[in-house]
């Protein structure tokens, strides 16, 4: 049994931040992830020639400057100044969201795609070079590797009179037990509570409002298809497109700035469809919607990927399948009295008061949860 200030349950962002932060004051931690990889719902698919094909249907790993976001792709400097900052800091480089141009908007079956003028966020949406598995990346790179664990899943959490006894297992089925003073918890609290045993239970109102909470990316999927250049911009087009045909319902220009074009949409079919019909075929659906809007050149992308969160168990839990895919409101982050009490803290993105599901809540969620760590282990 392995002894520890805090155990951090959680790779994404939150936790990374969370970690980052610790070693910052000195503290002492174990972050556990149940995946091989760590990032959580931030997920790039990165593009080469030798690797990637128009049948491709896994995260390509190669190294590239072609990096393709799979999960969230945005964030607003201007008022998430603190992802901005931490943004800074790590020396990143972003760059605005291309939207020059005019959109295409699908209205009917039966009607051909109409153009018309595009629009341009305010404040600008902004982008990462290298997908916003550089911000994770480069936080990993600065903390001590032999503090986090991949490849072990948090089942159960006992609370003693002294301590949390932390049961993870990894993927052989070996559990091993760490015994924390604190425990962040880096994951959606949907899937705390669904996931994680606690001994003894939670206390019933906190539980529900936990449960009750949707988790961001849970119900959506999405496509990319890569091309040789962004063609739709000679036509001056933005490569922005709404539809309410499908499957794809709203599409945008996610190329690189080294001039790989991209276009990536949301799907609009329900989870539960989704999850009847093979990849292979939602796929060509796909490329059927961009022919249609963009033209025969979107006929034939020299690789395409395709993500389906509510098809992750890490991340989704059925209830999710349902959901209406909106950002929920902040659930309370620790319970208030009890044996849980001033010793277990959700600090995932859902938790962030200020931008709950967004990349700027988990970086705001972790920085609370820190700082409300008790005074005797701030102090340690």
């Amino acid at each position: 049994m392995q002894d520890i200030p805090v155990v951090i349950v959680g790779g994404g962002l939150s936790g990374l931040y969370a970690a980052f932060l610790l070693e910052q004051k000195g503290i002492a931690y174990r972050l556990l992830e149940a995946r091989v990889t760590l990032g959580g719902r931030i997920a790039v698919a990165k593009y080469s020639d030798a690797h990637a094909n128009n049948n491709s249907t896994d995260i390509d790993q190669a190294e590239s400057s072609a990096a393709f976001d799979l999960g969230p792709s945005w964030f607003w400097p201007d008022y998430q100044t603190q992802l901005s900052t931490l943004i800074e800091s790590l020396n990143l480089s972003r760059f605005t969201q291309f939207e020059e141009g005019d959109m295409m908007d699908e209205r009917a079956a039966n009607q051909p795609p109409v153009r018309m003028q595009g629009y341009k966020s305010a404040p600008p949406s902004m982008r990462l070079v290298g997908g916003m598995a550089a911000l994770t990346d480069t936080l990993y790179a600065r903390l001590d590797a032999s503090c986090i664990m991949t490849s072990q899943t948090v089942r159960q959490l006992n609370k003693t009179s002294q301590h949390i006894e932390v049961q993870s297992e990894d993927t052989s089925g070996h559990v091993t037990t760490f015994r924390a003073q604190n425990v962040l918890l880096a994951l959606p609290p949907r899937l705390v509570e669904g996931r994680i045993g606690f001994q003894p239970t939670l206390p019933q109102d906190l539980s529900g409002q936990w449960r009750e909470t949707a988790t961001w990316m849970a119900p959506h999927a999405k496509y990319v298809a890569v091309y040789e250049s962004p063609f739709w911009r000679d036509a001056g087009l933005s490569g922005a497109a709404r539809s309410a045909i499908g499957p794809l319902t709203e599409i945008h220009d996610t190329s690189t700035l080294e001039g790989d074009g991209a276009l990536f949409g949301f799907f609009d079919v329900p989870a539960q469809v989704r999850q009847s019909v093979s990849d292979t075929v939602l796929k060509e659906h796909c490329r059927a919607q961009l022919v249609r809007l963009f033209g025969d050149q979107a006929s034939t992308p020299k690789a395409e990927y395709f993500k389906d969160w509510a098809q992750d168990p890490l991340i989704a839990m059925p209830a999710d399948a349902s959901g209406n895919g909106q950002h929920a409101v902040a659930p309370p982050s620790k319970p208030k009295t009890g044996v849980w009490q001033d010793c277990l803290t959700g600090c995932g993105s859902e938790w962030s008061a200020q931008f709950p599901g967004y990349v700027a809540g988990a970086v705001d969620a972790a920085t609370v949860a820190v700082q409300s760590l008790p005074t005797d282990i701030l102090r340690q």
